[in-house]
């Protein structure tokens, strides 16, 4: 599984669809879906993240989630589930099960107890935190994990990268745990502040008004606290719609995207380079060919149906020509194919790359195009970039713009 793919929960298929929605590819349970039975099933359907039939993998969380699904929907066609009326009904009672693990804290504790085990530790991300808080910048940790939860796993990550008699806490100007994303976003909320390490709260009726750590509160009592609004807040996170979607929406923050994935697949595709570059020689050559190819038959057809300009050379001397490419495109293609394959299985073997789906845009990269400002693979890369720079947008391109002059 990765992220960026899409349930079916009326067929009981996971899907990879481009930009546009169009399925490029599929799995019913974990079996992949044949082609010709997957276009006669999406040929004419668009994928819309607003139909409730399908739901979209916008997280890491939601990886096993979808691994259980899909296993469980193999049982369901062979033998039954018990109580289970179908495709739907089941991914219902796989995420009633998944959300009930997290609300009970079953997989905190066992986080909790073996951080090693679950936690990657960056060895740049203090550095780079530090190097934002030197020049100025006001930093601050919203996170919808309780006090007890976020308190241990930044001690395990931070603390000892840090200066010596310094902790996570001196990083943060302000930490809001329990914030209940996104409604942390849309809506007011209570305030509470952790006036002890054992999570001891004290109401803040009057919001947040000092730096500290508290419970609840809402967006609008962050920016009042700041003193800064909308595009001068910079909000990182991982999850599409909880932390960039809403926070772009409502409070038309800034947005950064973490995308962990990229790391892997930027170095498969850097191993995949040399390949990548002849499969785009020979599909350079492939247009050639077809164009020839093309102007051949043309000028067959104008030749024999007696219309428009009349080419110099017979009918034989086209057909030989059309043979002889039809024959190169035929070789050409078997060399293309292999390669073109191995294209379509870089970083994942069922789903290939995460931003891709074929040669366009997968629907993950639609959305991160329309809500993240900008996107990395982790926090720590702001590091190589200084605290100084001002991001801007690449140039975008289009289809007719010359790629001589953009090179």
């Amino acid at each position: 599984m990765t992220r960026g793919l899409i349930i079916d929960t009326e067929l009981g298929n996971l899907v990879k669809a481009n930009r546009f929605g169009y399925v490029t590819r599929a799995f019913h349970g974990t079996a992949p879906v044949e082609f010709e039975r997957q276009r006669a099933t999406y040929g004419r359907t668009l994928v819309s993240l607003s139909e409730p039939r399908y739901v979209f993998l916008n997280t890491l969380f939601s990886l096993s989630e979808a691994c259980m699904y899909a296993q469980l929907v193999e049982r369901l066609d062979q033998q039954g589930v018990p109580g289970v009326l179908g495709y739907a009904d089941l991914y219902g009672r796989v995420r009633k099960e998944m959300d009930e693990a997290h609300l009970e804290g079953e997989l905190k504790a066992d986080i909790s107890a073996a951080p090693d085990a679950y936690v990657e530790r960056d060895s740049d991300l203090a550095l780079a935190l530090l190097d934002q808080r030197e020049a100025g910048k006001r930093l601050m940790l919203i996170t919808n994990s309780d006090w007890g939860y976020t308190d241990r796993m930044m001690r395990y990550a931070l603390d000892t990268l840090l200066p010596r008699g310094t902790s996570w806490r001196d990083l943060f100007e302000l930490v809001v745990v329990s914030a209940r994303k996104p409604a942390f976003f849309t809506q007011r909320m209570p305030t509470f502040e952790v006036i002890s390490e054992d999570g001891l709260l004290r109401p803040c009726p009057s919001g947040i008004r000092k730096p500290g750590v508290y419970v609840g509160g809402d967006a609008g009592q962050v920016e009042e606290y700041l003193g800064v609004a909308g595009e001068e807040i910079l909000y990182v996170g991982d999850h599409i719609f909880v932390d960039v979607h809403v926070s772009k929406a409502v409070m038309r923050w800034r947005t950064a995207l973490i995308l962990r994935e990229l790391e892997p697949e930027l170095a498969a595709l850097e191993v995949f380079r040399a390949q990548e570059q002849e499969l785009a020689r020979m599909m350079d050559e492939k247009v050639r060919l077809e164009f020839a190819f093309s102007q051949a038959r043309l000028q067959l057809q104008r030749l024999q149906n007696g219309y428009g300009p009349q080419p110099a050379v017979s009918v034989q001397t086209l057909r030989e020509t059309m043979t002889a490419l039809r024959g190169r495109l035929v070789d050409l293609d078997e060399r293309i194919a292999p390669i073109a394959r191995r294209g379509g299985e870089i970083s994942n073997r069922n789903w290939g790359l995460l931003m891709r789906a074929g040669n366009d845009k997968s629907h993950l990269a639609r959305q991160v195009e329309r809500y993240a400002d900008i996107y990395t693979s982790r926090v720590s890369n702001f590091l190589f970039e200084t605290p100084f720079v001002y991001l801007r947008a690449p140039r975008g391109t289009l289809p007719h713009d010359d790629a001589r002059v953009l090179s």
